[in-house]
């Protein structure tokens, strides 16, 4: 156990504190929990790089981490009546559909390495910060105003957009068509 595989566990315990924190609409302390995993997954990266102390498991734990923070704020977030129920479940889809290939792909012998396309990037830029504006807005009172309808439509777009890059990449692995 290394110094950045620490701080990612850590990353992964603040998930149920961030949840915890929404639920009881106490949405400051929520946005910073999730600054702070915001900021200390760029930490942990860093340290893994300068240090040399990357490892599988730390690349499999960072994984989990951003998938379960983002994932999870975006579901409390809808139960708590901040964001439209329908982009939570386009967002959690996303991730189930992704995470589904995968594990088809091992199962049946054909392994596929999902790697980050610029679309995926783009999407997870907007999700993140549009959680935080939601956090944000939810915590300082502030009114998000048209800011807050564009980045409903901006994530929902980019999710979906994600999505199907993901299901043609699936698509030409499962057609063997992967170099192509």
């Amino acid at each position: 156990m290394n110094i950045p595989t620490l701080i990612t566990i850590g990353r992964i315990l603040a998930v149920p504190i961030a949840i915890w924190l929404i639920l009881a609409d106490h949405l400051m302390a929520a946005f910073w929990v999730f600054v702070l995993a915001g900021i200390t997954d760029g930490i942990d990266g860093f340290l893994a790089r300068r240090w040399n102390q990357r490892t599988e498991l730390g690349a499999y734990l960072d994984a989990i981490a951003d998938k379960a923070l983002l994932v999870s704020i975006y579901i409390t977030l809808a139960v708590a009546g901040q964001i439209p129920a329908l982009l939570a479940i386009t967002v959690v889809s996303r991730d189930l559909m992704i995470v589904g290939a995968v594990l088809l792909c091992w199962v049946i012998g054909r392994p596929l390495t999902i790697r980050p396309t610029v679309l995926s990037k783009a999407n997870t830029l907007a999700q993140i910060t549009f959680a935080a504006l939601v956090l944000a807005a939810g915590g300082y009172g502030y009114e998000t105003g048209w800011p807050y309808s564009a980045g409903v439509w901006i994530v929902a777009l980019l999710t979906v957009a994600s999505a199907g890059s993901y299901l043609a990449i699936w698509a030409r692995h499962m057609a063997g068509h992967d170099g192509e």
